[in-house]
């Protein structure tokens, strides 16, 4: 069994320096390498989805730029139905300023242009899109209005709705009511919970007051420590795996992607978090946003090598 996927969210253009550090407050440092990708949380998710076998359509709002064209092609070539994507006449594409360090972590800076202005009105086109969807895929670097409507027309129709809460911030008031599944890193899930995590134990703690405020499933992704998944009052580790990363910037957007294609699958939420977990441990292998997302025959090959040496069964 395969359900469509719908994402909505942030398309971006990518602008990333290599450098052996990342720079302190008011500081210049000399970088390497410079290269531009495509990227936003939105579009990544979208692209990891797409690869790794799901049937997307994705919806974002771009500038009537170079950018945006750009994008869209892209979309296009990688399967993606974008029959309703829109393009913003006044604000231009979204892009990201990006440093990355010698040691794969990262710092990003994004101005949202167009995807800002992303609204419900926007949407109404695509209403019965949403109704009718497998599953639903959004994050938070579009207008926090438009991801509730988007999150109440879906649920109203009993449509599994996965969000991303992602750049974190405080959620308004009845959104996690919507929510079937809530998938926070440590410090989002902080900010959520009010409980800094910093370990397993922790992580559950969080995850139970995050479930406390309405949604039905959490999982807190823990970066090498894989993720917490709190599905049906039960606490289920999936672990991470020993990778030699390279850049981590869209390791949780490719989580995301994998997650809902193994739930499309009709994988349970502990097949599907752990699926998710071998994506995610690729993708920081490999340079770049939407460039790291695996297809499913590398997802497959990771799996058979853990399996021969019995890191997994």
């Amino acid at each position: 069994m395969k359900t469509d996927i719908l994402v909505i969210g942030s398309s971006n253009t990518d602008m990333v320096i290599q450098a052996e550090r990342l720079p302190a407050a008011g500081e210049t440092i000399l970088g390497g390498r410079f290269f531009m990708n495509p990227g936003g949380k939105g579009a990544n998710q979208a692209v990891a989805a797409a690869r790794l076998g799901g049937r997307i359509t994705f919806i974002a709002k771009t500038g009537n730029d170079i950018f945006g064209k750009q994008s869209l092609g892209l979309f296009n070539a990688e399967g993606i139905n974008t029959g309703y994507m829109l393009s913003d006449p006044e604000n231009p594409s979204g892009v990201a300023l990006i440093t990355v360090d010698k040691n794969a972590e990262n710092c990003i800076v994004v101005a949202s242009g167009a995807n800002a202005s992303l609204s419900e009105k926007d949407l109404l086109p695509a209403k019965t899109v949403i109704e009718n969807a497998g599953i639903v895929l959004m994050q938070l670097e579009i207008p926090l209005e438009t991801v509730r409507f988007v999150a109440q027309t879906a649920a109203a129709k009993g449509v599994m709705v996965v969000l991303n809460p992602a750049p974190a911030c405080l959620l308004p008031a009845g959104l996690l009511n919507q929510i079937s599944v809530l998938t926070p890193n440590e410090k989002e899930a902080e900010m959520l919970s009010g409980i800094e995590v910093s370990d397993i134990e922790s992580a559950q703690r969080a995850a139970q007051k995050i479930k406390d405020q309405g949604v039905k499933t959490v999982i807190i992704t823990l970066g090498s420590k894989g993720a917490l998944l709190f599905h049906e009052n039960e606490y289920t580790h999936a672990p991470g795996y020993m990778v030699k990363a390279v850049d981590t910037t869209a390791a949780g957007d490719v989580f995301n992607g994998a997650l809902v294609v193994a739930l499309a699958e009709g994988k349970n939420m502990q097949e599907s978090t752990r699926f998710a977990c071998e994506a995610a441990a690729i993708s920081v292998t490999k340079l770049g946003a939407q460039a790291s997302a695996p297809y499913k025959t590398e997802v497959d090959e990771f799996r058979d090598a853990l399996i021969q040496t019995s890191d997994i069964k």
